[in-house]
């Protein structure tokens, strides 16, 4: 069984998605700075278990539309691509599974298309109630003249010609970086150190991955991820960032906003953004929570690195809600 590949036209975009095996859909929604292929372990899984796996090229990533103004990437646009996906497919709900950016994205996906999400299995990033106020100004005041990288991503221009100077140093140092591997023995707050945000870049936090590491990482996957961010640069991805106030300014209604559909979280135990954005508390913010499961060995990127403990833990939780 081979993946294919086609153009979907939805919410005036078009979006590439691969696909592989028949049945009913799950669709697959990678993060930052990631494409369709960060899902290349888990669809070939899916589709032998009798489903339809679906993965796009979110916007502004890989072969599909990077519209050219940052405010194309708010989260009604996010939410709504993946809408118009699902009419393309023909259903009117589906089971998806979220990573990272894309998990962000999944959990507001629950909020404003709840009749679209049949069940969801997020990896990464937990579900965080709207809060006080709109989330970059908050961090100003926290971090103040130091570096934090989601402040240092809100200007158009620094952050993208940094990443895009040389993707393929980007792209090994962010793989590396972030991973169960480079976790090991390292403090846990290493990656998030006050530094001046002077003269301060996303990559200088990072390091090269040592000859002999990363291993699920391949070659294979590094040149595809080159190619792929060599060709379209990183605007697209970034100004996913830059729409994080606009996103809270523009849902006012999601106060208090519980998500009600059967969940199951997944993370690996050295993840750094479990320690940005600790999971107990969507016991109680999400009342259908099927489990958090913390993946030893595994960092941020853990459906590449762990494979099978991903693969077992979401077919079984695919079964579980009679999907």
């Amino acid at each position: 069984m081979a993946f294919s590949h086609r153009t979907v036209k939805t919410n005036g975009i078009d979006m590439h998605v691969a696909e592989i095996g028949e049945g009913k859909p799950v669709v697959f929604v990678h993060g930052f700075p990631e494409l369709w292929r960060s899902w290349h372990n888990q669809m070939p899984a899916v589709a032998d278990a009798g489903y339809r796996a679906v993965a796009p090229d979110m916007r502004g990533y890989g072969r599909t539309t990077a519209p050219a103004e940052v405010d194309a990437y708010s989260v009604q646009n996010l939410t709504g691509d993946l809408c118009g996906l699902l009419d393309d497919l023909g259903v009117e709900k589906a089971l998806f599974v979220g990573h990272d950016w894309g998990a962000w994205a999944m959990w507001f996906m629950c909020l404003l298309h709840p009749d679209r999400v049949e069940a969801l299995c997020n990896l990464s990033v937990a579900y965080a109630p709207r809060s006080a106020g709109p989330p970059i100004q908050m961090m100003r005041q926290i971090f103040g003249e130091n570096f934090f990288y989601q402040i240092y991503f809100q200007e158009v221009g620094p952050a993208d010609a940094e990443l895009g100077r040389d993707p393929r140093k980007t792209v090994r140092r962010f793989a590396w970086s972030v991973s169960g591997e480079a976790a090991e023995g390292r403090d846990e707050n290493a990656l998030f150190q006050m530094m001046p945000a002077k003269d301060t870049g996303f990559l200088d936090q990072m390091a090269d991955p040592p000859a002999g590491k990363m291993a699920w990482f391949t070659k294979e996957d590094e040149d595809y991820f080159v190619e792929e961010f060599s060709r379209t640069g990183y605007f697209g991805p970034l100004s996913w960032y830059r729409n994080i106030d606009r996103n809270w300014e523009t849902t006012p209604e999601l106060a208090d906003a519980k998500v009600m559909q059967p969940v199951l979280f997944i993370a690996g135990a050295g993840d750094p953004v479990i320690r940005m954005l600790a999971p107990d508390g969507m016991r109680e913010t999400v009342p259908n929570l099927k489990g958090i499961d913390i993946v030893p060995g595994a960092g941020h990127w853990i459906h590449m690195e762990k494979p099978d403990e991903v693969n077992t833990r979401l077919l079984k939780f695919i079964s579980d809600v009679g999907y």
